[in-house]
């Protein structure tokens, strides 16, 4: 079954100049697939990005989501739709420095008026699951970078969401966090069968993924898919990003 069906879609931002973000991109992604989406700074990635969270609107095109619309929605069935089917991860973790780790893994949960019984049974097979139920009752600034990175998976996840998007998730840890944050995505992908869309520049990050689609100036450029090795996928990704050039501090070649 398609997860998500990205149909003719453009993207033009209106101004003194008109700035075309994104031109016709067709993209399709298999329920349980981890696709990684990379391209120079200015590409478009995260324009597609916002378009499939919901947080910006197309201006021609569609986006299905297990069949479903969202914008086509209503705001409140918007929010609904937001917080129920998609999870988040972002680059600078958005936790709420006033909540504990618990607090803001549960936080998707407090908004749907659950149950505190089923929030803590669910609590804790997240926590488990992601090693972090020793820090539970820390709050954010207690924590590592790679620790809070995991709480915002663990919260992002918590709620069971047909479809995880991820912001350049390891773009504030060190490489060994990184690796074990994408370790995390992987498992969660391999063992709950969670659709993984993962924005990245880092080809490190990226040789996780199952596909990588490349976006150069608005426009889908190029897709590999990952085959047994990861070492193997990694070296395949750095070649089409030197082909397709770009500054090159947007990306980082370091070896896996």
């Amino acid at each position: 079954m398609n997860m998500m069906e990205v149909q003719n879609l453009c993207k033009v931002y209106e101004g003194k100049v008109a700035y075309r973000a994104l031109t016709d991109i067709n993209l399709t992604i298999r329920q349980g697939e981890f696709v990684g989406v990379m391209g120079p700074s200015g590409s478009g990635k995260t324009t597609l990005l916002n378009l499939v969270s919901t947080i910006d609107t197309p201006t021609t095109g569609n986006i299905l989501i297990g069949g479903k619309d969202p914008h086509s929605l209503k705001i409140n069935d918007l929010a609904r739709f937001r917080r129920r089917e998609l999870g988040f991860v972002f680059q600078d973790f958005n936790l709420l420095q006033t909540l504990t780790v618990e607090e803001n893994i549960v936080l998707p949960l407090t908004l749907d008026g659950e149950s505190v019984k089923v929030m803590d049974e669910k609590l804790a097979i997240v926590a488990k699951k992601l090693g972090i139920d020793h820090i539970l009752k820390k709050r954010t600034y207690e924590i590592s970078g790679g620790q809070a990175q995991r709480a915002a998976i663990a919260r992002a996840i918590i709620h069971s969401p047909k479809l995880l998007l991820a912001d350049e998730p390891t773009g504030n840890l060190d490489s060994k966090s990184a690796k074990d944050v994408m370790e995390t995505l992987s498992t969660i992908n391999q063992k709950d069968g969670t659709t993984l869309m993962l924005v990245t520049h880092d080809a490190v990050a990226a040789s996780f993924c199952n596909r990588v689609i490349f976006i150069k100036d608005g426009q889908l450029y190029n897709e590999i898919h990952r085959g047994e090795s990861r070492q193997v996928f990694f070296q395949k990704i750095i070649d089409v990003l030197s082909l397709l050039g770009g500054n090159a501090h947007d990306l980082s070649t370091i070896r896996v």
